[in-house]
């Protein structure tokens, strides 16, 4: 036998092979479809039969066989000779009856001693009849000689003669083994197939013969053949085409004989391990039959359950382990056995001449009916019994062999057995009741068929198996979780394992005995013995167990089911968790020290599946119909842990928990005493013997009576209803307690008629009571000597007259006494034997119907919940083993582990999962240190024009392989998940800042993207820069230890080697990798409440600056000394983090509005906050956070987190020196706040501190050009800009930027003496100070045009108008008359021009005031006096002359055109003397000619225009009053001083009328001359400096 299939392993001698198909024989012989044969079939038949009979003429019984027997056709035939036709070729003769029921052939007595009955020949040579097995040999000849197709053959006539040589116990093993070999080869090549006449009555014929084979015992090997050859014979009638037509009792008996020859031990090996294999076959095909079965009868809406429950009992299969087997050892004394001998002969052949009839024949086929559930069920039922781990009969090797048999038949029929009540009865109780016990096992064979064969029952049949499911399972991980903190190893993060339970949920403290009544307690180990507890198994043993989970965690709803059915089950233990917990413990390498080396790989590989089945059901479509809600299951849940926590106090506090449940509405009230008993009888969490004390106690003596009242002692004794009742608590130690327990007891028992048949009453209970429990110490207790324990007559004795007087009934009593003797009332958690099971699988029992069968789910609608409860196990496995890995493969498994679970948390919004995912990748990545790397000896090389920067971080990550994987992993799992991070993004923000300082990254936003009119974010200078023209590959020791040497006394950093400079190659192909841009990408694309989390993130890394220490400055390493940072003495350093940090944040922050509304405030608040303690921190940090605050402030003015005063102070309040370092973006992000909005605008162009600021930079060369861009867009866009609150900063300002115009001079000067030299130049626009000069001559322009917006603000004020009258006008004129002094000339000019033209206005003169005579006293006076001044005529002493002249004139003219209106005010005499005071300055001053003819000249208009107007007329003039006297002689007075001859020019003493009149008009001309030079409106173009228009001006 060389094809040869075996479908289990079982035993190391033979190798595990494929699983057969269902009509696969494990002895090769059948085939799915028959083998054709080339020869004639009547031919091969025909051949057969001579074979066989040749065979039996070699055999001295049968050596002397007639002619005929040879011939065929003639001798004896058993038949009688009527010439009755059959219908059929060879269809039988009369002769086939039937005894006692049963199918059977005529045949030979059983005795076969004599010589004349087998065909031997007498003394004169007479032939003697043949023997009946030679016979029907011949006589199947003749009828074949008739016979055209075989198939048409009558089919049991054909079988009929092998038949009989079958059954015969005369013939030897050899023959015996051709008959079989016969009928084997019709089946074969298909001579007998399913449309074979009368197949079934055959098939019934054949099964009847093969099963009772009998032949004589020879060699052993020759006869095991013969057993061969029928269970290839058998194998081959099942998996057939007549298989389908075997009935009940065949096949019952087929299957007894094959697990016969499997359970008979005096067989060979190598025969019985055939016998096995023929089982699994003929198994296979018997139960796919159960299927086919099933969808017939649901086509024809049959119950093949209920037609089959009348049969279910006719049909027994006994198969024989003990008797004698088929092979007889005693060959020599010739004696017949059998297979079974209990089975007896059913079929026999007789040689009866009787003749049976053709209709009786039909009728026995028409009653034959096809096997069905009665002989599957059978079957079944014997295969579990021979698993019976307390039968003695059932050897080990026969329970693996029943185990291989029974794990096929539910591998190919597990579903439709669960769908059979009477099946799945037995796998529910039997099957699982034996499985159990067995996987106790310590023997490895029977431990893992014991574990496969339930792997197998679990996922085919759990349905119906969800209490049983659940105890083995608990058990599994009662044995294999260890209760051992996972070792520490060196440079792992415990962070990394943070989540993985130390001990299963599901295990409860060792039961507490001391006190009890349990008078022998059971050590922990003999428990674990019992399988009671995990105990301690061996490490083949383990390994088993967690293939076996490991197979069921690998069915796809496995785990699904686990947590809806267990893990949101109160009453159940929270499977799912624990089965993950197992996993994940195991799965770190020390597992491997208590088990074997491949449970980590396993369990590290079922926990993987496990999250492959998530992600692979990740985007299916949710299926909600026929399952439970979620929610409802989330519900359960819940209520679950708050039992959990009420069972605990309880534990720990009865009073508080019952409190605690009560608030919790899990009871209903502390003082409903129903309510707490149905609880504390209704959990077992509950701790036995707190429940015990708690009953019993004197107050909770309601509850007592509630918590009997739940009991039904109906129809019990005594004993049986006080075991009951002592399984659910532990009596107390008092005997006070014990009483009251009693008692209640006592009342309860009587409450039921029934039981008072044997006892009389209450006290005759309570009686009884205590002495079963002073026997059961008694017979119990190991202190107690064997000789001196309660016998008993003892026990009767003691209860005489107690059952109300009477004695009670000794039977009765007997039985207790026998009962508690073997059996010991205890709790079931402490019993050291059977008992503990027993009890357990009968409180499963109890359970099954109230629990209902499982939920089978596959959907995804509850994996959700499933994650968030079992993630935090699995990532702190993933963790470890990608840290502690070396291989490639597990670095693969790992790594879709963790992007597996990032995707599952983040469609799920599992945030906590997916941060902590983030935080594990982190630490193992080695880049989210708190404390960053030092920078100190950051060393830049430059190769080609590409520059690296070589730091301490990027060498250390570089040779680090695993940080940089990690690192990868990390981005690949965030990336796309961006919007779930919440915490994680801190560790994401301290890598990007490790990163960023040491130039690995560059920021995510360049200026386009930011918005940010700013330079790039400057990094720290390194300490070294080295410019490479190529890398070298080889560097000898001399030439490094040179560089070293040479750099050291260089006092430089040494240069980096080749090896540093390529891990950091190695760490920027990293970076690279991990394709930063789309992380930065999907973060903007996020909406407002899911940037949150990151902004956070950014703003917690900037140190609380107002908490910390004065001495504090920020909690950084130093760095080098560098420009940016200047002297290592001086100054905070600059943290390039921080700006970072700042910048990132603005960015996002100002992405929006709806961002800038939700996150502006923090922003806000941490920018406000560094620039409130600037003096703590580099200049650089302080003014880039002074841009982002200005920049906020632009996009969220509308709010009211950030407000321009506030801003603007805060800014002023800087130190000047610091404020002039931060200018250039101080005055950038004023210019983006200025340039916004209007109402943006008008809040700071009104606050005092910006002119504070603006005056501060207005020396600083960075800003003074955006200053004044400010300055202009305020004074000259748009006059409203300018308000009362601002009028006179900006008028002050202006005049400052006009002051400025002063280094204008210097090159006027130049020019002067290049023209004196007769060198004249066109004049340059673009020298030294022309964009100054350019400013000053914009500000004086815009100083004159703000005289159109006085009128306004003087209507618009509060104040009284003298007084608005001087706060606005005065302003301007005092501005302009003092750059009428500038010592550039363009400047004087174009401000005298525009002081000219302000002084003359209409709107100066406006009211009825008389402010405006202040021109005079506080603007034209002190303009001359600052002129006539050495140092200011100094400034430009040749054009300065001209300016008098102006002045002069300037004055004169201003008091002429007001003339009338001074004449008004009663200070006109002081004017008038003031300015003849002023002129005579004028003509003293030593100008020379310039102001000698100038001023002269215009007195002489004023004069006579005072003359002419009537202001200055002789004093003796009619008419005249005094006030007039007093002008004309204080005039004149003064003239005297310094124009003596004057008064005689124009006033002579003649009267000369004409003449003065002639003379009055004169000046009248020159004045009218001098209006129409007007300095033009528009300001952006300024008179020429070398064009001077004053006719004064005389080289």
């Amino acid at each position: 036998m060389t094809d040869v299939h075996h479908v289990r392993e079982p035993t190391p001698e033979l190798p595990r092979a494929a699983k057969a198909g269902i009509y696969d024989t494990p002895l090769g012989t059948a085939a799915p479809c028959a083998v054709s044969v080339a020869i004639d079939p009547v031919a091969l038949v025909t051949s057969e039969c001579i074979t066989v009979t040749s065979a039996m003429r070699k055999n001295a019984r049968w050596a002397q066989s007639s002619v005929s027997a040879i011939l065929g056709g003639g001798g004896g035939t058993g038949y009688s000779n009527d010439g009755s036709d059959s219908p059929v070729s060879g269809s039988p003769r009369p002769g086939l009856t039937t005894r006692k029921g049963k199918l059977a052939v005529g045949g030979i007595e059983s005795d076969v001693g004599l010589a004349g009955r087998w065909g031997l020949r007498g003394k004169k040579g007479k032939s003697i009849q043949d023997n009946p097995l030679m016979a029907a040999f011949a006589k199947l000849r003749g009828d074949l000689q008739e016979c055209k197709d075989i198939t048409n053959f009558d089919t049991l006539s054909l079988l009929h003669p092998f038949l009989q040589v079958i059954r015969s116990s005369s013939t030897s093993g050899p023959i015996t083994s051709l008959a079989l070999i016969a009928i084997t080869k019709f089946f074969s090549y298909n001579l007998i197939n399913q449309n074979s006449p009368r197949l079934a009555l055959a098939m019934q014929f054949l099964s009847s013969a093969i099963t009772h084979c009998r032949f004589e015992a020879s060699d052993s090997s020759q006869d095991e053949v013969v057993l061969l050859r029928i269970l290839k014979l058998m194998e081959m009638m099942i998996s057939g085409p007549g298989g389908e037509l075997l009935g009940d009792e065949s096949v019952c008996e087929m299957m007894e004989t094959g697990l016969s020859m499997c359970c008979q031990m005096r067989l060979s090996e190598m025969l019985r391990r055939s016998a096995e294999m023929c089982m699994v076959s003929m198994c296979q095909v018997v139960f796919e039959r159960l299927k086919n079965l099933e969808l017939r009868a649901n086509e024809a809406g049959e119950n093949l359950e209920e037609e089959s429950k009348a049969e279910m009992d006719n049909v027994k299969m006994a198969p024989s382990a003990e008797g004698e087997n088929a092979v007889n050892p005693q060959s020599v004394a010739r004696i017949s056995t059998s297979l079974d001998e209990k089975l007896g002969d059913r079929m026999t052949i007789t040689p009866t001449g009787g003749e049976g009839t053709r209709s009786s024949s039909e009728g026995e086929e028409a009653q034959i009916k096809p096997y069905s559930l009665p002989s599957i069920r059978e079957l079944l039922r014997v295969l579990v019994e021979l698993l019976d781990p307390h039968n003695k009969t059932h050897t080990d090797i026969m329970r693996v062999m029943a185990m291989r048999i029974i794990d096929v038949a539910f591998e190919v029929a597990g579903p439709s057995i669960a769908k059979h009540p009477s099946l799945a009865d037995l796998a529910r109780d039997n099957l699982c009741r034996y499985l159990f016990q067995l996987v106790r096992s310590d023997t490895m064979s029977i431990l893992q068929e014991s574990l496969r064969v339930t792997g197998t029952l679990l996922a085919t049949t759990r349905g119906v198996l969800k209490l049983q499911q659940e105890l083995f399972l608990s058990y599994l991980v009662a044995c294999l979780h260890p209760q051992v903190e996972i070792p520490k190893e060196p440079g792992v993060d415990p962070l990394l394992y943070e989540g993985v339970p130390q001990a299963p949920r599901l295990v409860k403290p060792p039961p507490s005995q001391s006190g009890s009544g349990r008078s022998t307690p059971v050590s922990l180990k003999e428990r674990q013995k019992l399988g009671l507890e995990g105990g301690s198994r061996k490490p083949d043993a383990r390994e088993a167990m967690v293939e076996c989970v490991g197979a069921l965690s690998r069915i796809p709803s496995f785990m699904v089911e686990l947590y809806v059915n267990y893990d949101c089950d109160v009453d159940r233990t929270d499977l799912c968790e624990d089965v993950v917990g197992l996993l994940s413990r195991n799965a770190f390498p020390d597992s491997a020290t208590w088990s074997t080396t491949n449970v980590p790989p396993l369990c590290l590989d079922a926990l993987l599946g496990f999250v492959n089945f998530l992600f692979e059901r990740l985007n299916d479509s949710p299926w909600t119909e026929g399952f439970k809600d979620p929610s409802v299951l989330l519900q359960q849940r819940q209520l679950k842990q708050i039992i959990i926590r009420g069972i605990r106090k309880f534990n720990e506090d009865p009073k508080k928990g019952i409190i605690f449940l009560a608030q919790q509405n899990i009871i209903e009230s502390v003082d409903n005493p129903d309510s707490i008993a149905r609880f504390l009888k209704g959990t077992s969490r509950v701790d036995k013997k707190l429940l015990g004390e708690y009953i019993s106690k004197k107050q909770n003596g309601e509850i007592l009576k509630a918590f009997m009242g739940m009991f039904d002692f109906t129809g019990k004794r005594v004993d049986e209803a006080l075991r009951e009742m002592l399984e659910t608590f532990r009596l107390p130690g008092e005997s006070q307690l014990i009483e009251r327990i009693v008692v209640e007891f006592s009342d309860k028992y009587c409450e039921s008629e029934d039981n008072l048949k044997d006892v009389a009453d209450k006290d005759a209970v309570f009686v009884l009571s205590y002495a079963i429990i002073m026997l059961n110490t008694d017979q119990h207790n190991p202190n107690m000597k064997s000789g001196t324990r309660m016998k008993f007559e003892d026990f009767a004795r003691n209860l005489r007259g107690v059952n109300n007087g009477k004695n009670f009934d000794p039977e009765y009593l007997k039985i207790i006494y026998e009962t508690i003797k073997h059996n010991e009332i205890i709790l079931p958690d402490e019993h050291d034997n059977k008992h503990a099971f027993d009890y357990t699988w009968r409180e499963l029992l109890h359970k099954t119907e109230a629990a209902g069968n499982l939920d089978i789910c596959n959907t995804n609608i509850y994996d959700a919940q499933m994650f968030a409860a079992n993630w935090r196990p699995i990532v702190a496995t993933l963790s470890f083993v990608f840290v502690s890995a070396t291989d490639d493969a597990v670095f693969s498994r790992v790594i879709t582990g963790f992007d597996q679970c990032a995707r599952i948390a983040a469609k799920y919004k599992i945030t906590e999962a997916l941060d902590h995912i983030v935080r594990c990748l982190s630490t193992i990545s080695t880049l989210s240190t708190k404390t960053p790397p030092s920078t100190e000896l950051n060393t830049e090389i430059q190769v080609s024009g590409n520059s690296v920067m070589v730091s301490e971080l990027a060498v250390k990550f570089g040779r680090d392989f695993k940080a940089q994987l990690g690192t990868v992993v990390l981005f690949r799992v965030m990336t796309g998940n961006e919007g779930v991070l919440h915490d994680g993004w801190n560790h994401i923000v301290r890598t990007w800042l490790n990163l960023f300082v040491n130039s690995l990254i560059p920021p995510f936003f360049s200026p386009a993207q930011s918005g940010l009119d700013i330079p790039p974010i400057p990094l720290q200078t390194p300490s070294v820069v080295i410019e490479r023209n190529q890398v070298s590959k080889d560097v000898g020791l001399f030439s490094t230890l040179s560089s070293y040497l040479s750099s050291y006394a260089s006092d430089e950093p040494p240069e980096p080697s080749d090896e540093e400079l390529e891990s950091t190659l190695c760490t920027v192909d990293c970076v690279n990798a991990c394709f930063l841009g789309n992380v930065f990408a999907n973060i903007m694309e996020l909406d407002s409440s899911s940037l949150k989390p990151l902004i956070d993130a950014l703003l917690r890394q900037i140190p609380d600056l107002d908490e910390e220490g004065s001495d504090v400055v920020v909690v950084r390493p130093e760095y080098p000394s560098s420009p940016i940072n200047g002297s290592m003495r001086k100054g905070p350093k600059y943290n390039p983090d921080l700006v970072y940090v700042l910048e990132f944040a603005t960015c996002l922050v100002l992405r929006d509005a709806e961002t800038t509304l939700a996150h502006g405030k923090a922003l806000a608040e941490a920018l406000t906050g560094i620039v409130r303690n600037a003096s703590r921190l580099h200049p650089l940090v302080v003014s880039r956070s002074i841009y982002y605050m200005f920049s906020l402030l632009e996009h969220s003015h509308e709010h009211s987190f950030l407000r321009a005063p506030l801003a603007l102070h805060s800014v002023a309040a800087l130190d000047k020196s610091l404020l002039d370092k931060s200018a250039l973006y101080v005055i950038k992000g004023l210019s983006k706040c200025v340039k916004g909005s209007s109402a943006l605008r008008s809040e700071i162009i009104n606050s005092p501190d910006l002119w504070v600021v603006l005056r501060g930079l207005l020396h600083n060369q960075e800003a003074v050009v955006d200053v004044f861009g400010i300055l202009e867009l305020i004074a000259s866009e748009s006059l409203t800009n300018v308000t009362a609150d601002n009028y006179v900063a900006v008028v002050s300002l202006l005049n400052d930027f006009a002051s400025e115009a002063n280094v204008g001079a210097m090159y006027e000067q130049k020019q002067d003496r290049l023209i004196r030299k007769g060198k004249v130049q066109k004049k340059s626009a673009d020298y030294p100070g022309v964009e100054v000069v350019a400013r000053g001559t914009k500000s004086v322009s815009m100083i004159y045009q703000l005289t159109a917006r006085v009128p306004e603000l003087i209507t618009q004020s509060h104040l009284e108008k003298n007084e608005a009258w001087t706060t606005y006008w005065l302003p301007i004129f005092q501005s302009l008359s003092t750059q009428c002094t500038n010592p550039c000339r363009e400047i004087r000019n174009l401000s005298f021009g525009f002081l000219r033209q302000s002084l003359l206005s209409p709107e100066l003169t406006s009211g009825d005031h008389q402010e405006w005579t202040a021109i005079f006293g506080d603007v034209l006076f002190p303009l001359i006096g600052r002129l006539l001044k050495p140092e200011v005529f100094q400034g430009d002493p040749r054009g300065m002359s001209a300016t008098r002249v102006q002045a002069a004139t300037l004055l004169c003219k201003i008091f002429l055109h007001y003339l009338v209106m001074l004449s008004e005010w009663e200070g006109m005499l002081d004017l008038w003397l003031r300015i003849l005071d002023i002129m005579d300055r004028l003509m003293n001053s030593g100008q020379g000619d310039h102001l000698e003819e100038a001023v002269p000249e215009s007195l002489k208009n004023i004069l006579l225009v005072m003359a002419s107007s009537g202001f200055l007329v002789r004093p003796d003039s009619g008419g005249h009053q005094g006030g007039n006297k007093e002008l004309w002689d204080q005039t004149w007075k003064r003239l005297e001083r310094f124009l003596p001859d004057l008064k005689e020019e124009l006033f002579p003493p003649e009267p000369e009328k004409l003449v003065i009149v002639e003379k009055v008009k004169e000046p009248e001309v020159e004045v009218k001359e001098e209006e129409p030079e007007k300095v033009p409106e528009t300001t952006d173009t300024a008179p020429p400096l070398v064009e001077q228009s004053d006719s004064a001006d005389i080289d």
